[in-house]
């Protein structure tokens, strides 16, 4: 029977999740939910100069609203301090790390020294195999024994098979002179102790591999499968930064886009399936794998997420996208919604939805509902409300109020009431939409009325009827 899959994702409180945090973690899921398996949450909260709670709550905001939920408890790295250290005691009585009495002065005065001399500034330790007895009564680190010769071989899912010389590395600290732990030894021990069988992650991380894969060595633990991912660059393929736009999560559900597109997107930004670009979460859950994703940075594409957000807001159920409709507009700071326009979206959603590829122009088509008489157009639907235009409005009110509120009813009547008056349906549509939006892109006039009802519909088109300026 082979081993249940266990992945985690680690994140520092320092910062908000940002992009490239994100799309680890949907990795992690993917991986994990797709074969039955267990995706863990590892806050690495050790700097605790830098650690935040708001930080951490963003990190769980933002995971909670791409709907990567993660199970068992949150593992605080920092409360795990006394096991790390009870490993690296382990490792010193065992003889596979030992007490190092070097100062920083001492350790400085040696790079310097090799540096001038043209030699390496790896730091070998006169401590390494010193005996006891020699020990001085003075403050020490505990450093780990590397290998001194031959290579360490990280063989990577993603990267393929990665040698480093273990005259590359050196005798790593991993406890400090106060007795805490380095991330290092806190992070091998930490994805040991949780049954971690899969370590998905960035590729700048490919390099602390090789100095994990020590502790596990000297502790006879059997090795992770190692998943490096490249990282994410900005358009213009450099290295993801502020000047590339939002890089926190919680900013891109701000924007408008939505958490179905928004995993659609990170998932297929450096793995593939086929030529397959839209696809549901239950696709990716079932095609994910670790052979699929590239060795290239992936490049991030605002038209790629936009056009794939349109796509999932297209088909989402109505009530579901409400829902997150309000979510979206919380996250923007924008006024909430009463129960009565909360329930005229629903049932205009089917007519609003379709082409909207943010939750901004889905808000935007949807001003009709959003609106509150008296109406206001704007200056070029304002043109469509002459006193010709108003006339017309006027004729057609009565006929409205005596028609059957059904598409096909008020279809009826309308192209009725154009045809009897030789007059084009275009004709027509342009002062509806003023009445009846303010603006002059808006769904269809059908839709609308439909929308509003017929009480709504024919009031505002009594108002757009009177006499007076309602352009400003």
């Amino acid at each position: 029977m082979s081993q249940k899959v266990v992945t985690r994702f680690a994140p520092s409180p320092t910062g908000y999740l940002h992009i490239g945090g994100a799309r680890t973690a949907l990795f992690n899921w993917l991986y994990a939910r797709g074969r039955g398996g267990t995706f863990l949450l590892r806050i690495e909260d050790t700097d605790r100069a830098r650690s935040t709670p708001e930080a951490t709550q963003a990190i769980m905001d933002g995971l909670s609203w791409l709907g990567l939920d993660h199970d068992g408890d949150v593992i605080s790295q920092f409360e795990r301090a006394p096991r790390h250290a009870e490993v690296a005691n382990q490792l010193l009585a065992e003889g596979k790390a030992y007490k190092c009495f070097a100062t920083q002065e001492e350790i400085q005065e040696f790079r310097d020294t090799a540096r001038a001399e043209g030699r390496s500034t790896l730091y070998h330790s006169p401590w390494r195999d010193a005996d006891a007895a020699t020990h001085p009564d003075a403050p020490f680190v505990i450093r780990i024994k590397a290998p001194r010769d031959g290579v360490t071989m990280i063989r990577d899912e993603v990267q393929g098979d990665v040698k480093i010389s273990n005259d590359q590395l050196d005798d790593m600290v991993l406890l400090r002179g106060d007795g805490t732990p380095v991330y290092m030894l806190a992070v091998a021990v930490d994805d040991h102790d949780m049954g971690v069988t899969h370590v998905i992650r960035g590729d700048d991380h490919l390099n602390n591999a090789a100095r994990q894969m020590m502790i596990y060595n000297a502790m006879d633990w059997p090795l992770p499968v190692y998943a490096h991912i490249p990282l994410i660059h900005g358009p213009d393929g450099k290295k993801l930064s502020k000047r590339h736009g939002a890089l926190g999560v919680e900013e891109y559900q701000a924007m408008g886009y939505p958490a179905a597109g928004m995993r659609n997107y990170l998932a297929r930004l450096g793995w593939s399936h086929g030529n397959d670009e839209f696809f549901t979460d239950e696709q990716a859950t079932e095609w994910f794998g670790l052979s699929g994703i590239g060795k290239s940075p992936a490049r991030l594409d605002f038209k790629k997420l936009e056009n794939l957000c349109g796509q999932h807001i297209a088909v989402t159920e109505d009530a579901a996208l409400l829902h997150e409709f309000t979510a979206f507009r919380t996250a923007a700071k924008l006024n909430p919604l009463s129960d009565n326009k909360l329930s005229l979206m629903e049932s205009g959603m089917y007519c609003l939805k379709e082409r909207a590829k943010t939750f901004f122009e889905l808000s935007d088509k949807a001003e009709f509902i959003l609106t509150e008489r008296p109406i206001f157009p704007d200056e070029k639907s304002a043109s469509q409300l002459d006193i010709v235009s108003r006339g017309i409005l006027s004729e057609l009110t009565p006929h409205l109020q005596n028609a059957t509120w059904s598409r096909e009813g008020l279809e009826t009547t309308i192209m009725g009431f154009a045809e009897a008056r030789e007059m084009k349906f275009g004709k027509l549509a342009g002062p509806l939409r003023a009445a009846l939006a303010g603006r002059s892109t808006t769904p269809s006039v059908f839709d609308m009325m439909l929308v509003l009802g017929a009480d709504e519909t024919i009031a505002r088109l009594n108002d757009a009827s009177q006499p007076g300026d309602l352009s400003s």
